[in-house]
């Protein structure tokens, strides 16, 4: 028995069969959600239904009843495992088929069934019936018949697994049901006969159906549960692994080694001299190092082509662990060079076959991982100083291992691998405290889970909302339309519960039937403004969408009792509020063209932020901004202003945005079915946005740039004033060039020059009297000399100098030395007392240092009374504190340790 098909599939035509099955009964195709949907509970989407949640919570009602995807996901909790095994990676892509209240089991099993067995030259993947087992839930009988009558599969190929294994829930309330997983024999080969249940390396799950059925109340592990009842109508959500079902249709042993990842690893070994798959046991280690480097290099390409940047937290930690996991492992394998240029293109060109996006960006892309790889080799430069350091204390402390707490530092704080840490160690004949560091790795590991746990608990609390939904429908949102609204409070909250009023001063929400106030959203802050009732007003303090759908308004009474659901309400968004929020929301994007059209196309918003007057836009950039180039992006800005740009919106789909060259920012999501695309001044600017604008790009008044500054590595950010805002700004600096202008009595043109001059005169005031400081500084070195004791044979100056600093004290100590001529041992060692704080340094000629005596070791007895530490040569140490109160004693230290010699 064989487990190589007949017919070799690429990855994209495995895509592209599903995707036409699918099609072909009905199912509406739907693009690929991106990687950062705004989920609470998700830092990435890690499977094919995220995007279709809200329609199997209930909180939308679904545009179409069949959907099919291939989805693009990430799964972040193992990545120090990835390699290890061969089943798993950090990215991969699930192939998807959806129905909303449509078909059911018996349609699920057939439209599977038909696509995995039927021929390969009929569109179908041609698998082996006698090859394929499926599970199902014990008592789910309808399941079990649907495969015997639709697929013909004996009973013994139909095992039943309890709730861990075939019964599917979100982990918290909400939709659940059983599932039938299908599973392919790979062959004895692979493991012992017997089903998924014995052995599944040799019985390999490629698609999971899962039937939607019942609404939990709630979960407490995947299989303790409670049912509230069935579900309102019946679901199918289904995920096939499209890298499983390719490396078995490719006549591959593993993921690693299908089409989309295995270019990597040939090109890794041309640059290493390594070989992959080997078979001997140190091949093994760098078999594993090979899979991370294909792994990471493909999942950090994806991740940075929807829009994540590497950062220090949050996503863009994740791909900073990632890009230089990938290059800490090909350094390991033995390649020194930038190792991204080489391996990130051949995963480019074979994924861009299926997301395109990956090509036309690829400027962008390679920027941003580039210069992290340059990053993080200068990293690994200064990383291997501190390591010299720590190795250096713990061999001066006469140990050999370093502490756990200076392997996580190095580890956390500095991103040094703790393998690097280990082999250098080990060549510096030192071990490390692996338990201890292994132990502050799992504190940390512990704590993200709890904060992961923490934020699992936003989706729980958002069960008030969805009741709210569920009883009165979506908000009647009128935000574009109008600024007043009359309006029907739908309920009254306070702390996540309902109540029957608020008194004065209490600080709520209110769910209002209807309402003209925008409610925070792709960059755009809440408006404000004011509720009102009869007898009192409320001041509206946020408006956040917690669901889809549902528009919920954080206010404070100001006057009066609100009563409870059903008042009647006033809603007012204060209108000068709202011109401001147009002009910035307005001026953001024609800042983004503006950084487009100085720069170049790659200049791409990665993340925005606006409120009346204030705007801020991150873009990905390598450097920062010359002056020049922020005075251009100023300039191209206003003349748009100026030129009264037509500031249009019309809706479409994605497709047909992205057809028309519309932007679709990273991170935001976007229905396929309808999308708001805004358009200042025709191509010029187009962008997915539900932000409110101005109608003519003059009424955005000005835009006004005060700041350009990092934000992450390959991450920039521009901020800038509009409107009132940016007037009063230019008004202000006016008033200082006047002020200023006057106290010089110049004119304002001629101010810079001035101001220039005025500053050179002073700098070389400021170095003539710092001669003549030095001077008369130098001038007691005689006379210190002069004064020097014979301490056991040794020359010694050991004095308090006033006034000097760490560089005077230097000066000073070394001319003094250079006053003791002879052939006696000296030793100058003097301590300066200057802002507070105390800086000591030694000073030795060749015969002190000959009898045995070190500057550093006096300077070592000397700092730690002064609350500090120091060291340096054997000639010539410095060090400090800041407790002068004991300089005295400090000299006492020295002069001590001279007599002891």
């Amino acid at each position: 028995m064989t487990a190589t098909p007949q017919a070799y599939l690429s990855s994209a035509e495995i895509r592209n069969r599903f995707l036409a099955h699918f099609e072909a009964r009905g199912h509406t195709v739907v693009p690929s959600a991106s990687l950062l949907l705004d989920d609470p509970n998700l830092l990435f989407v890690n499977a094919g239904m995220v995007p279709f949640k809200p329609y199997f919570l209930g909180q939308e009602t679904p545009p179409y009843q069949r959907a099919t995807s291939v989805q693009k996901c990430v799964r972040t909790l193992d990545i120090e495992e990835v390699g290890k095994t061969t089943r798993h990676g950090t990215f991969f892509q699930m192939n998807g088929n959806f129905s909303f209240g449509d078909y059911f089991k018996e349609g699920a099993v057939e439209f599977a069934w038909e696509l995995i067995t039927g021929a390969q030259e009929s569109g179908g993947f041609g698998f082996d019936p006698e090859r394929i087992w499926v599970t199902v839930l014990p008592e789910d009988a309808e399941a079990r018949d649907a495969w015997k009558r639709i697929a013909g599969l004996p009973d013994e190929r139909i095992q039943p697994r309890g709730l861990k294994d075939n019964y599917w829930n979100m982990g918290v309330p909400g939709p659940g049901g059983p599932c039938s997983e299908i599973y392919i024999d790979r062959g004895p080969q692979f493991g012992p006969d017997g089903g998924p249940e014995a052995d599944e390396d040799r019985f390999l799950e490629i698609w999971n159906l899962v039937f939607m059925q019942e609404e939990l109340s709630a979960v407490r592990a995947k299989d303790d549960f409670d049912i509230a009842g069935p579900l309102p109508s019946k679901n199918i959500d289904t995920g096939m692994g499209l890298e499983r079902v390719a490396y078995l249709l490719q006549g591959k042993n593993n993921m690693y080694e299908i089409d989309t990842v295995f270019p990597v690893i040939e090109r890794a070994q041309e640059l290493t001299g390594k070989r992959y798959g080997a078979g001997t046991a140190e091949a093994a280690i760098d078999d594993v190092r090979f899979r991370v480097v294909a792994d990471h290099v493909r999942s950090s390409l994806m991740l940075i082509g929807d829009g994540v940047t590497p950062g220090n937290e949050g996503r863009g930690y994740v791909l900073r662990r990632l890009l230089r996991r990938a290059v800490r492992n090909m350094r390991l394998l033995g390649y020194q060079d930038p190792s991204l240029p080489e391996l990130l293109p051949i995963s480019r060109d074979k994924m861009g076959e299926s997301y395109p996006e990956l090509v036309s960006g690829w400027d962008r892309i390679a920027q941003v991982a580039f210069a992290e790889e340059e990053a993080f080799r200068k990293t690994l430069a200064a990383g291997t100083q501190i390591f010299d350091l720590a190795a250096g204390e713990v061999k001066q402390a006469k140990a050999s291992t370093i502490p756990g707490e200076k392997a996580f530092a190095l580890h956390d704080t500095y991103g040094f691998p703790i393998d690097l840490t280990l082999e250098m160690a080990a060549e510096a004949g030192l071990s490390v405290d692996e338990t201890g560091f292994r132990q502050l790795m799992a504190e940390q590991r512990e704590r993200a889970k709890a904060d992961a746990r923490s934020k699992k608990g936003q989706h729980a609390d958002t069960g008030v909302y969805r009741g709210i939904l569920d009883a009165n429908g979506p908000t009647e949102w009128l935000a574009y339309e109008t600024l007043e609204t009359e309006s029907r409070a739908l309920a009254v909250l306070r702390e996540g519960a309902a109540v029957g009023a608020l008194g004065a001063g209490e600080v709520g929400e209110v769910v209002l039937d209807r309402t003209p106030f925008y409610a925070e959203s792709g960059g755009q802050a809440a408006d404000a403004g004011v509720i009102e009732f009869d007898g009192g007003v409320l001041e509206v303090l946020d408006v956040q969408r917690p669901v889809r759908g549902l528009v919920v308004h954080q206010v404070r009474v100001l006057e009066g009792e609100l009563g409870g659901a059903g008042t009647t309400l006033h809603a007012k968004v204060d209108p000068e509020w709202r011109t401001g929020a147009r002009q910035a929301h307005s001026g953001t994007h024609i800042v983004h063209a503006a950084l487009r059209e100085v720069l170049g196309p790659t200049a791409l918003q990665s993340g925005s932020y606006n409120r009346p007057g204030y705007l801020r836009l991150d873009f990905g950039w390598l450097n920062a901004l010359s002056p020049e180039q922020v005075k251009d992006v100023e300039l191209v800005a206003n003349n748009a202003l100026r030129a009264d740009l037509p500031v249009s919106w019309d809706y479409m789909t994605l497709s047909q945005a992205k057809d028309w060259g519309a932007l679709a920012l990273f991170g935001e999501t976007y229905d396929d079915s309808k999308v708001r695309v805004v358009e200042i001044g025709g191509p010029w600017s187009r962008e997915l946005c539900g932000g409110t604008h101005v109608e003519h790009s003059s009424q955005v008044g000005t835009v006004v740039v005060t700041g350009e500054s990092s934000v992450g590595s390959g991450n920039r950010r521009i901020e800038a004033l509009t409107g009132v805002e940016g007037f009063a700004y230019l008004a202000r600096e006016r008033d200082v060039v006047h002020q200023l202008s006057t106290l010089l009595k110049t004119k304002p043109d001629d101010m810079v020059a001035r101001v220039a001059e005025m500053v050179e005169r002073l700098r070389q005031s400021e170095k003539e009297m710092e001669k003549i400081r030095l001077a008369q500084l130098l001038s007691g070195g005689a006379a210190l000399a002069e004064g020097a004791k014979d301490v056991a044979g040794v020359r010694l100056v050991a004095q308090r100098v006033d006034g000097a600093t760490g560089g005077d004290v230097r000066t000073l100590a070394t001319d003094v030395r250079a006053r003791l001529v002879g052939d006696a041992p000296a030793v100058v060692v003097l301590i300066g007392a200057a802002d507070g704080k105390a800086a000591v340094v030694a000073a030795l000629n060749d015969a002190a240092q000959a009898r045995g005596l070190k500057a550093g070791d006096l300077v070592r007895a000397a700092a730690p009374l002064l609350g500090g530490k120091g060291g340096g040569k054997a000639d010539l140490a410095q060090g400090g504190g800041t407790d002068v109160t004991r300089i005295d004693d400090a000299l006492a230290a020295v002069t001590a340790a001279v007599a002891q010699g």
